[in-house]
């Protein structure tokens, strides 16, 4: 199921992302809209490049857990790492993200008229549920040899 909680905070924060993008191309500040400042530029870079390393370690992890319930490949037989990794990499990237991706909207950010402010309650939930952000890292030094 970690792979699954992973990939929520994932969507989590694509999605308050997507959002963000939208509304930063029709946001006007200073006579121009927010996505002209590179302020602005650099932030959305940044939330995807976090996005797309999360992505991958949710691939993985699904990728280990497959191989090895599915198909039988003993090689891959250990993947409680790799899922446990991207949970925990995931929901504080979902939490991060969407904070973030509230303060683009200023205030509104913070108002239920706007999606991220949905989006930043949600990205919570995933930081305990199906085991907390310690019990990962737990998860995470066990198989690393870390007892």
């Amino acid at each position: 199921a970690r792979a699954g909680v992973a990939a929520q905070g994932l969507g989590c924060a694509q999605g308050a992302l997507d959002y963000a993008m939208q509304y930063v191309k029709e946001r006007k500040q200073f006579g121009k809209t927010l996505s002209k400042f590179q302020r602005t530029q650099f932030e959305i870079a940044d939330m995807a490049t976090t996005i797309a390393a999360g992505r991958m370690l949710v691939y993985k992890g699904a990728w280990k857990e497959d191989a090895a319930n599915l198909h039988g490949d003993k090689s891959q037989a250990d993947y409680a790492m790799d899922t446990a990794m991207a949970k925990l990499f995931c929901g504080q990237m979902a939490c991060d993200i969407a904070r973030r991706c509230c303060h683009l909207y200023g205030g509104y950010g913070f108002i239920r008229d706007y999606p991220v402010e949905r989006f930043y309650r949600d990205a919570k939930i995933i930081e305990v549920y199906e085991g907390t952000n310690e019990a990962q890292r737990m998860v995470i030094s066990a198989n690393l040899g870390i007892k």
